[in-house]
C-alpha cells in the first residue's frame, strides 16, 4: 500500500535506526509524508497499520538491533 502512495519507494530499504520511531523518521526523510501514513498525532502507530519486528508487533519504542527485519503492513478487513 505505501509503495503505491510513494512512487519510486522500493519494497526493501536498509536504514540505520535503533528504534522503530527512528526507522519511520528515516523513511519520512526519504519520502516526506510517509510518517503521517504510518503514525497518528499521539504519536503512535496507526490502528490500521501493523509494524512487526522479528515477527512481533511493535510500538514506536521497540528497539532494533543491527540487521533486524521490520515489516510494515496495512491491516486488511472484510467480511
Amino acid at each position: 500500500m505505501l509503495i503505491d502512495l510513494f512512487p519510486g519507494a522500493p519494497r526493501r530499504v536498509e536504514l540505520p535506526a535503533s528504534t522503530t520511531k527512528e526507522m519511520i523518521d528515516g523513511l519520512d526523510a526519504r519520502w516526506p509524508g510517509m510518517r503521517d501514513r504510518i503514525c497518528d498525532s499521539r504519536p503512535a502507530i496507526r490502528r490500521h497499520m501493523n509494524v512487526f519486528v522479528d515477527g512481533e508487533r511493535a510500538t514506536l519504542e521497540t528497539r532494533l538491533a543491527p540487521g533486524t527485519e521490520v515489516f510494515i503492513l496495512t491491516a486488511i478487513s472484510g467480511g
